[in-house]
């Protein structure tokens, strides 16, 4: 996996992964997001995402959005719980148009009272719409379970009093403390010589000034399992299961989602798949996710299915986890587990835009970007018995907490 950096004098780094295509791709990735906003300000962080497509100091709404749509490019950005990014697809001519409207959106916008009004109103709507998709709801309340009392734990999207409560000040004021220079990456997939690049770099982003702050996030608090029950106006029962995890360093990561890949990852022949929707025929959706993040990790099961049936795929569920703490995994099994999980990384690479991002993102965290080559050999060197101590932490039923949703009862 080629690529070059170039940090400019004031901490900004320039990612570059060449690539032989006419389309490009660029992202700008923050290491701000949800766990560092103050308390009361939830959402804060995704509000200044939504905002920074308003206006700026030298264009208005529709000069921002009509700036790459009019040469056919695309625009976007998300936030996490962790991270801002704003993205953005182009044909090879456009780089330095997209590389200045970065730039302009994210140093230099300006934040105008009636533009946050409005966007007060779309992120209300966003909210409402959340609460009426009970399988994306149960996800975001069973993290503010496992995570009780702290950041880690809101809602990304905040609530409606907290949104409604958002001043100029507040934006300012986060943005002046977690948008430090040096915690910033431009990533850049496209068919450019770097010193080209480095030179329409230089000549945008240099003239930002040094903003190096010192943070320190607030550390993870303890954690005990627990259990809730909500009766909620829908017509399936949801559930949600699982435990805080590794961190990004942790030593059993790579282990980890190799483990969770097996157990209910991507793709149809996932154990949770073949034994409660194959076999079963009792849930339509049930998968396994595991997202470590800088101090700590979220592992979690899904599944919706009938209510008359949920008692049934609890207790599929945790069988297939007592297996896996119990029985070490076959010589084969292993063999294929990494095979599919070594082809569905290679696949991945397909998605340049998704590739880029995770090497951008990578380098944030690692200060380095690992070759496929030496990503394969760590998913290679996993041991059956690393995978049994890893399931036997992780899937301790005393350590796994349960959130389900309940159809409410007709009246």
């Amino acid at each position: 996996m080629d690529y070059q950096v170039h940090a400019l004098q004031n901490g900004i780094r320039i990612l570059h992964k060449p690539t032989a295509s006419n389309i490009s791709h660029a992202c700008i990735i923050v290491n701000a997001g949800s766990r560092d906003e103050a308390n009361s300000k939830d959402g804060l962080a995704h509000f200044i995402e939504h905002l920074l497509f308003k206006k700026t100091e030298r264009r208005n709404t529709n000069q921002i959005l009509n700036r790459l749509e009019l040469v056919g490019a695309d625009l976007n950005a998300y936030t996490t719980k962790e991270y801002t990014c704003i993205h953005a697809s182009f044909l090879k001519p456009h780089l330095e148009r997209s590389l200045d409207l970065f730039e302009d959106i994210v140093f230099h916008s300006v934040f105008p009272e009636d533009e946050m009004v409005k966007e007060k109103d779309v992120i209300l709507d966003e909210i409402s719409s959340y609460h009426d998709q009970p399988d994306e709801a149960i996800n975001d309340d069973f993290e503010d379970l496992l995570f009780d009392g702290h950041p880690l734990g809101r809602n990304i999207l905040g609530t409606a009093q907290s949104v409604r409560s958002f001043s100029q000040k507040d934006i300012f004021d986060f943005i002046g403390e977690n948008y430090s220079t040096d915690e910033i990456i431009i990533g850049i997939c496209g068919d450019y010589d770097f010193k080209t690049l480095i030179r329409v770099s230089e000549k945008i982003f240099s003239k930002i000034p040094g903003n190096k702050t010192q943070r320190e996030r607030i550390k993870v608090n303890s954690y005990k399992a627990k259990e809730f029950r909500f009766k909620k106006p829908i017509n399936q029962s949801h559930c949600v299961i699982g435990n805080r995890s590794f961190a990004m360093h942790h030593e059993y990561k790579t282990g980890f989602l190799l483990l969770n890949n097996l157990l209910g990852g991507t793709g149809m022949s996932s154990r949770l798949n073949l034994e409660i929707r194959e076999k079963h025929g009792i849930a339509y959706t049930i998968e396994s996710n595991y997202s470590p993040m800088s101090d700590t990790g979220i592992f979690s099961i899904y599944f919706g299915t009938d209510p008359d049936k949920l008692p049934k795929a609890l207790q599929l569920v945790e069988r297939e986890l007592k297996k896996l703490r119990d029985n070490k995994i076959g010589p084969l099994q292993l063999r294929q587990a990494k095979q599919k999980f070594i082809g569905q990384i290679a696949l991945g690479e397909e998605n340049r835009m998704g590739l880029l991002i995770s090497m951008t993102k990578s380098l944030l965290d690692y200060g380095r970007v690992d070759s496929l080559e030496e990503v394969f050999n760590k998913i290679n060197a996993v041991t059956a018995h690393q995978l049994q101590e890893i399931a036997n932490q992780m899937f301790e039923p005393t350590l796994l907490s349960r959130l389900i949703f309940e159809p409410q009862e007709d009246s």
